[in-house]
């Protein structure tokens, strides 16, 4: 092959590279996540103030303990999802229904041992957005979110995902809407 042939064999379309997923991921340990401490109150405060305290931490979730602090054990979880649900679906008073009546009592966690492959199986399997992580005593340790998960999986894969073009590959120039 000339030098010619060589220069013209650079324009030529050839395989393209593929980054295979990297399954050692999955057996990560959900400490290296990023995660946020879990917001707790006590089965007596109510909706309002789970409500409150969600929206002032930037939180989808509340977890119930016996104490009302994350020194004591999980005894269960109350979502954003059981706001539009259990609450606003049914026409009841934030202000006066407590948690312990409409919190998802002994949720299912997570030791905080626990790999990434178990995190991915609960949400997908349960259906949660939020899982709890806990220590052998079964106090709350942190919360895990899918989007603690994507995070993760970001940063792992920076220059394929941070570096696609915005436009995502549309054609037309459609409205945008999004959930």
């Amino acid at each position: 092959m000339d030098e010619l042939d060589r220069d013209e064999a650079y324009f030529d379309e050839g395989p393209t590279r593929r980054r295979a997923f990297d399954t050692r991921l999955l057996q990560e340990p959900l400490t290296l996540l990023p995660s946020r401490p879990p917001l707790a109150l006590a089965e007596t405060a109510t909706v309002k103030d789970a409500m409150q305290a969600m929206k002032r931490r930037h939180r989808g979730c509340v977890l119930i303990t016996q104490d009302g602090t994350v020194r004591s054990p999980l005894i269960g979880i109350f979502t954003e999802r059981d706001v539009l649900l259990k609450i606003i679906d049914s026409g009841r008073n934030p202000a006066t229904v407590p948690l312990g009546d409409v919190m998802t009592p002994d949720p299912e966690s997570l030791p905080i041992d626990a790999r990434l492959a178990w995190a991915l199986n609960m949400m997908s399997v349960g259906g949660f957005r939020h899982l709890p992580v806990t220590d052998p005593r079964r106090w709350p340790a942190f919360i895990l979110s899918v989007r603690d998960i994507v995070e993760f999986l970001v940063e792992s894969f920076p220059s394929e995902i941070l570096n696609l073009p915005p436009d995502f590959g549309r054609e037309d120039g459609g409205p945008r809407e999004g959930a």
